[in-house]
Parts: C-alpha cells; structure tokens; sequence
C-alpha cells in the first residue's frame, strides 16, 4: 500500500495520457463550477483509496468514516477503494470523464498531472489555514512551482526507510562492518573495494533514479520548477561513479534492467551487500532470509545531504459538488489524532505538524522494529520529497534509465546520455504546459 516511485510513476503517466486525449473535454478551473458551498459540510461525497481495503486496514477506515459521519450527522462518505494493479487505469478513466471522486488518495506525481488540467482544488486559496497543520516540507511537496504555487493535495503520510548491510559478506570482502558508508562517496568506495575482493558479490544492484541525483547533491530543476537541469556537473559527476563501478564489475548485472525486486532476492541470498529498505524491509528479511538478518546491519539511508522520502496525499475534486464536505472530511483524515494511529498501523510516518514528538516514533524499547522506526523518523525530519512532481516516472523515468544504460555500457558518454534525458523532459514539459 506504500507506493514506490516505479508505482506512482505509472499512475502519473497513465493519467496524463488519457488527459491529454481528453483536455478539450476538462477544460480549466472555470468550467462545471461546483454546486455546493466552499464551507458547508454537509451531503454526500466519495472518497477512493488506494489498495487499503483489506483485513487491515477496512475496520480503520470504515471506523474512521463513522466517528466523522457521528461529528458531522448531515453527511455520508462513501469509501471506494482501488487495487493497485488497477489504480492508474480507473484515475485516468474518472478524471478524463469528470467522474473523479471527491476526495482521492494520490502521490504528488498524478496530483501534478491532473492540476495541470484543472481537476484539482488549489488548497492554497481554498484551504490556506490548513497549512499550519502539517510539516512545512510535506506542505511544500504538495505545492508545485511549475503550476503558479498552487497546492494540491493535503499531506497525509510518508516514508523513508534505512540501509541494510550484510556484516557477513562485507567482513568477507575486507570492508570493516562498524564504518557503515554514509554517503554517496563512502558507498562507491566501498563497492569498489567489493568488486576488487569479491569478484562474484557486489555492493549495489540499482541505477540512480530522479531521487539519487537529489540526494546526491544535483539541483533537478530551475527555480520556477519548470526546466530539468540535473545534467549539470554535479549530475555528471554522479553517474560517472556508477560508470566506473560497472566497468569494475561492482555493478550487478541486472542493474541495468531496473528490476529491483532482483535487487531483494540477490540481498536475500547473501550475494549483495547493500539494501535500501524500510520497516517492511526488516520484517521480510527476519521471515524469509533468517541467515542474512542474524548478520543485519542497519544505517542511515545513503545520502551526501538530504535523504529521500515519499508522500502520498489527499486531493480534493475541484468539481465536487460539496466541496466544504470534501475539504473537512480530508482535513479528518490527515489531523493529528488520525495519522497517528493511521502511521502506528501501517508502518509508515505522519506529515502533521508535532506528531513525530509521540512517544511512539522517539522511544527505544529495544525491539529491533523500534530502533528502525525511530531511526527512521529521525530521517524523516531531515528528509526531502526528491522526486520532482514534473517528473513523470513512466516516460521520464524510464527515458533517464535508458540513457544512463547507454553511458553506462560506454555506447555514448555520460554528459550527452543526460543531455538526452534533460532534453526529453523539458520537451515534453514544454509540449503539456
């Protein structure tokens, strides 16, 4: 249920193609104004998640809905929610056929893409007190330069997870397992002593993605948030280490394919070194590779700076007829109260202003899970949201994976190969704005 960038980027993209097919039919913010008043809170609405209709989570929810609807007795939330396999379809169906739900569970990548058509409530003129509520860095990752500074969606929560290291394989191939890499430089230096020592293990099996520039220090957009430039040297920099550890053979092969769930299975076999990964992470690897998590190491996640984090959110419908309704449920969704116990049972991290200071995410049990948890939202406070919401993953992400392969496998050099992937993007940045 935590979507990943792979995920949410095909959501994005699925979206923005059938927008673009129907952008004569959405129109802009003026068109099908809504009915009902901006601060009314009462009628009918629906409200769509995102895989989260399961054992798990149905009694939070439908709990949630009544305690709201038991505050507010002149409402009714109707909860739709959409597998994962079929997400990205049935948001592209609903927004190009105006049938989009009220309020609607989406990562800032679809939130761009349907704001850009004018489907989505600017909360920034619509629901400007709410910005307090929430950390100011998750406000922001929801506010998009490139669409005037609009906001889009009510925070709701976030993830980010730490490094995994094998203390056995790195003992193995001379690397001291109490001198964890940290950064990027640490990281590849590591790798490249693996790759000298341990000719059949390798340190990393992942190409950089959108979020390893920004972490690595690379500026991804202009000011304005409207031209990529993580071409730059710093951009040049990053991948030229990544050349150099493939032509060393520090790189696993599959690397270059992007299969990350190869990435999961070599850690688990004890053929990799290096895992980045979350809480789920340390469960999974306690149930299915026990030999590997007896010799677990955990570390902060690689970063020359900020850390990665992802966010997920809630928008609300600009064309919903009780848009006072569909503002207030959402803002029930996302206080304080709600996404604690929501972070407590999905194991992930709230975006509302001072609940990270609860006792749960600050203190250490001695369970390993808890130093995880509470390593992690010390990561979150320092953590930015990297991937810019103009990116979209399933073409511009896939884009920027061939051309680094291509540099990569020494077909073109580094610098044009991002030219290229640059170039892409701000074109078809051009071409949609």
């Amino acid at each position: 249920m935590t979507p990943t960038g792979k995920r949410r980027a095909l959501v994005a993209g699925t979206v923005l193609g059938s927008l673009l097919l129907s952008s004569c039919v959405i129109g802009g913010d003026n068109t099908s104004a809504p009915k009902g008043s901006d601060t009314e809170v009462s009628g009918t609405i629906t409200f769509q998640t995102w895989n989260l209709k399961n054992d798990k989570f149905t009694s939070y929810f439908n709990d949630l809905i009544a305690a709201f609807e038991k505050e507010n007795p002149d409402t009714e939330i109707k909860w739709v929610d959409q597998p994962a396999e079929g997400y990205q379809d049935k948001l592209s169906a609903d927004a190009a056929a105006g049938s989009l739900p009220d309020v609607v569970d989406m990562g800032p990548e679809a939130a761009y893409t349907l704001a850009q058509a004018g489907v989505l409530l600017d909360l920034g003129k619509a629901d400007p007190a709410a910005e307090k509520k929430y950390l100011d860095k998750a406000w922001q990752a929801m506010t998009f330069d490139g669409l005037g500074g609009g906001t889009y969606g009510y925070p709701w929560y976030l993830n980010t997870g730490p490094s995994f290291f094998n203390k056995k394989l790195l003992a193995k191939c001379a690397l001291d397992p109490g001198k964890l890499p940290t950064t990027y430089d640490e990281l590849f230096d590591q790798a490249g002593t693996m790759a000298e020592k341990c000719p059949d293990e390798a340190m990393i099996a992942r190409m950089p993605a959108i979020e390893t520039f920004g972490e690595y220090g690379v500026p991804l957009m202009d000011e304005g948030g409207r031209k990529f430039t993580y071409n730059d040297p710093k951009g040049v920099e990053l991948v030229e280490r990544f050349r150099e550890l493939y032509a060393k053979k520090g790189l696993d092969e599959e690397a270059l394919n992007n299969l990350q769930t190869k990435e999961v299975e070599e850690f688990k076999a004890g053929r990799l070194a290096y895992l980045p990964g979350s809480s789920y992470t340390l469960n999974d690897l306690k149930e299915t590779a026990p030999d590997v998590y007896k010799d677990l190491a955990i570390g902060p996640r690689i970063s020359n700076g900020s850390p990665n984090m992802y966010i997920e959110s809630l928008v609300v419908n600009a064309r919903s007829k009780h848009p006072g309704l569909a503002k207030a449920f959402a803002t029930y969704v996302t206080n304080s109260a709600n996404q604690l116990a929501f972070a407590q049972k999905a194991s992930v991290f709230p975006s509302s202003a001072g609940t990270l200071d609860d006792p749960y995410f600050t203190e250490d049990d001695g369970d390993p899970a808890t130093k995880v948890r509470i390593e992690s939202t010390a990561q979150v406070r320092e953590a930015v949201v990297w991937w810019p919401p103009a990116f979209s993953g399933s073409a511009d992400s896939e884009t920027l994976r061939e051309q680094i392969a291509q540099a990569l496998l020494g077909k073109k050099s580094v610098k044009s190969a991002l030219d290229a992937s640059v170039t892409y993007s701000n074109d078809r940045l051009e071409a949609n704005g």
